[in-house]
């Protein structure tokens, strides 16, 4: 097979990580192509600075986001005593959300989940009768958007049912389905700044339908804010460790955590996209991941579980002979009885690993 002469625009993304601060930004770099010495440019752009925009009526007040990824001003701290005794009736349609909005609401949600199956391709699930009765009766419904769930957002316009909340996570994000590998990534739980986003939405969003309970999400969130700053202090130890080390993925759902450990994912990015949508990538991003591969720059292939084809199969053969150490990825929780953080602290326990055995020789 020839060697493509092409290079892939890279996406080097400074994180933002829970409680930092930092200021969200994009940059797009040019690294060395194994496979030829001819550059060219890709369609990826800059995005514009993240919005706390939504489709919903309700507007942050009490739980402001900040643009830099910061955390909700705090609410007055209410005694437990007197707490209602309320439980909200929640749906979210995957379980990465739905289990950080449990975390929120504690004992006062019934929170059903929709995708968790470890066997399902969430971006080709296809919703039922119960599916659809569960959206119907919920107070509350949580939908990734950005042409993950087009199945949730179907069901909501179909239901009727004008007293809910809904939280269409990307549309609040300001992320939408055009942006391509970028600014248009479904993968959005992935990314720190947008998991702290999220679940201050969440928090705002709970104490609006049950002001009285306002107290109990306040502590609630409070440590759910705190675990998920020790989850991505994990991030930020691995950032430290291997900043620009060259890894590759399969698709791109490792974008954004590449982006917040600050290693240099080199894959085509017209491969990652096309393989996320489930289409065939261009043969001239096949050949060229396939050089990067075999270069001996790549320490790691990355790979989604739940998204295996013979092509990706392929791809991951390629890296183990040429010492490439293969880790995988899920797309939602799991083992689906776990929390968000051991789940994410679990892929990135398995990244670290995967470095420190390729530093040392063993990949």
């Amino acid at each position: 097979m020839q060697k493509n002469t092409k290079i892939a625009i890279v996406v080097a993304v400074a994180a933002i990580l829970v409680g930092t601060g930092v200021t969200v930004g994009y940059v797009l770099s040019t690294p060395g192509n194994p496979c030829g010495s001819t550059a060219s440019q890709s369609g990826l752009t800059v995005p514009p600075p993240l919005t706390t925009a939504s489709t919903s009526p309700a507007r942050l007040t009490t739980a402001s986001v900040s643009s830099t990824g910061g955390t909700p001003s705090a609410l007055q701290s209410a005694s437990d005593a007197g707490v209602p005794d309320e439980v909200i009736n929640v749906v979210a349609a995957e379980n990465f959300w739905g289990n950080l909005v449990s975390q929120i609401g504690g004992t006062h949600v019934n929170v059903t989940s929709i995708v968790t199956n470890p066997n399902t391709d969430p971006h080709e699930y296809q919703a039922n009768d119960s599916d659809a009765r569960a959206i119907a009766a919920a107070q509350y419904v949580i939908v990734n958007n950005v042409g993950y769930d087009t199945w949730a957002t179907n069901l909501i316009a179909a239901d009727g049912v004008s007293n809910q909340t809904i939280l269409n996570v990307g549309d609040s994000l300001g992320v939408y389905v055009t942006g391509g590998i970028v600014t248009g990534n479904p993968h959005l739980w992935y990314n720190p700044a947008y998991v702290n986003q999220t679940v201050a939405w969440m928090f705002h969003n709970l104490t609006t339908i049950a002001p009285g309970l306002t107290g109990y999400f306040t502590d609630q969130y409070d440590n759910l804010t705190a675990s998920l700053g020790s989850l991505y202090s994990r991030a930020t130890q691995i950032k430290e460790q291997f900043h620009g080390t060259e890894v590759a993925s399969t698709e791109s759902i490792f974008v954004y955590l590449a982006n917040a450990t600050d290693l240099d994912l080199v894959s085509p990015p017209a491969f990652m996209e096309a393989v996320a949508a489930d289409n065939d990538p261009p043969d001239a991003s096949v050949v060229e991941f396939q050089c990067q591969l075999e270069s001996g720059n790549v320490k790691v292939l990355v790979y989604n579980a739940q998204t295996v084809t013979p092509l990706t199969t392929s791809m991951k053969t390629i890296a183990a002979e040429h010492n490439v150490t293969v880790i995988a990825v899920t797309e939602t929780i799991q083992p689906p009885n776990v929390s968000f953080q051991d789940w994410m602290m679990g892929e990135l326990d398995e990244l670290q690993n995967a470095l420190n055995a390729n530093a040392l020789g063993q990949g």
